[in-house]
């Protein structure tokens, strides 16, 4: 039976997304009458500038005082769009304690005080839900807490940051160093003015913290994430990779150790296959690859960002939340009963991609290769091009400890014959 009175909802936020949200709440409306079972209403927009014109949206629900907003009592859902941690921390757990459930988009806030937020939300008894805060309109969060809550999830490897794949997608394909790349994508307006987010894997990490935390039931902090940028990638890393039958990717990876008796959790470029799915994910798209021990592989893609597809995983949450309201249930919180531990990178196990430019001189590979296994890490391939006294030495090793790969870097530094270390890069994906 149709319920006639409408339930409430409050918007913090009318950027890019926010303002999307309003118009397809407008546009949709009867839809999503239908699909809820009962008439949405948008009771509030909460801005920072009041005097901005916003198409489709009554002036007199345009408000500055956000706080007062979610205290209103008579609202059902809140749905945050701000970002960033204060006020939307304070927002969120103010809004739980008034009687609305959530749904946010803010990665951050997420990564850095999930927990306390799952806590806030079941201390009142009210939803969180946050599907907008990974992959934008990709269908994620929702799979890996309810449609995979039977199985066990191994392995989460994804590119989550639409940003850094166009920027490495086009130095892929055209060559281009990553100045040029990134220049391109700010004139596109994939990038902002300030990129850091982006380029130095924050956004990445953030996404990659809420992922292994619903994958392996276990709470993972912003904090317990490794991560390097990718702006030291270069037009030479892209022609070794080539070599390799690969390309480089900004990657999220999330893993279970082998025993499991812990998780890992990083963001970093990578050498990939090209016959690896994640190879063919071109642009501004992003793409997740999940393995896990009864369903296999699975691999999830889509835009990633912009105000449609970010809006659209709102309105999922949001139809989601509101049955639940009608029902006078809630859906799952946080699962982290698993309670692993979270291991440094020095543990992770990978795969290895060391360019080393060396003097041209018999002996050389014998001295490198002696350090190697000084350290146990074994060598899979060698490559060696020399000119006027002058080499290049591409070594790929078989699986290592980071550790191992530390020390090993460390004392081939120290070696005469070793003028210096081109790059590093792992090898992932196999």
């Amino acid at each position: 039976m149709m319920r006639t009175r409408p339930l409430k909802v409050a918007l913090l936020g009318c950027g890019v997304v926010g303002s999307e949200v309003a118009r397809i709440m407008t546009t949709h409306a009867d839809d999503l009458t239908a699909r809820i079972g009962a008439p949405v209403e948008l009771a509030g927009v909460a801005v920072r500038r009041p005097d901005k014109v916003r198409e489709g949206i009554d002036a007199a629900l345009v408000t500055t005082d956000a706080t007062a907003l979610v205290k209103r009592g008579d609202i059902d859902v809140v749905v945050e769009v701000i970002g960033g941690i204060e006020p939307a921390r304070t927002l969120i757990t103010t809004a739980f304690a008034h009687g609305a459930s959530v749904v946010s988009a803010n990665k951050a806030l997420l990564a850095q005080d999930g927990a306390a937020l799952h806590a806030a939300a079941e201390e009142h008894g009210r939803d969180l839900y946050y599907e907008a805060a990974v992959a934008g309109a990709i269908p994620l969060i929702r799979p890996l807490r309810e449609s995979l809550a039977g199985d066990k999830v191994n392995r989460v490897l994804g590119i989550v940051n639409g940003t850094t794949n166009f920027i490495l997608d086009a130095m892929d394909s055209t060559g281009a160093g990553y100045q040029e790349a990134l220049d391109e994508a700010t004139a596109l307006g994939y990038a902002e003015a300030d990129p850091t987010a982006d380029v130095e894997g924050f956004d990445a990490a953030a996404k990659a913290a809420i992922l292994a935390g619903i994958a392996f039931h276990t709470r993972v902090r912003l904090d317990d994430v490794y991560r390097e940028g990718m702006t030291e990638v270069t037009a030479a890393d892209f022609a070794s990779a080539k070599e390799m039958g690969c390309t480089i990717k900004l990657l999220a990876i999330c893993e279970r150790a082998a025993d499991g008796g812990s998780v890992t959790a990083r963001v970093h470029p990578a050498m990939i296959p090209l016959t690896h799915p994640l190879a063919s994910v071109r642009g501004a798209y992003n793409a997740v690859f999940v393995e896990s021990d009864a369903a296999g592989q699975l691999m999830f893609y889509g835009p990633g960002a912009g105000g449609s597809p970010t809006a659209s995983a709102v309105l999922g949450d949001l139809v989601a939340v509101c049955r639940n309201r009608l029902s006078n249930a809630t859906g799952p919180g946080e699962s982290a009963y698993a309670a692993l531990p979270v291991s440094p990178m020095g543990e992770v196990v990978t795969r290895y991609h060391i360019s080393l430019d060396v003097a041209d001189k018999p002996g050389v590979l014998a001295q490198v290769a002696t350090v190697f296994a000084e350290h146990g890490v074994s060598i899979d391939t060698v490559r060696q091009q020399g000119k006027d006294g002058e080499a290049s030495l591409v070594v790929v090793t078989h699986r290592a400890s980071d550790a191992s790969l530390t020390g090993t870097v460390e004392a081939l530094r120290k070696l005469d014959t070793v003028r210096g270390v081109a790059s590093i890069m792992r090898v992932e994906g196999e």
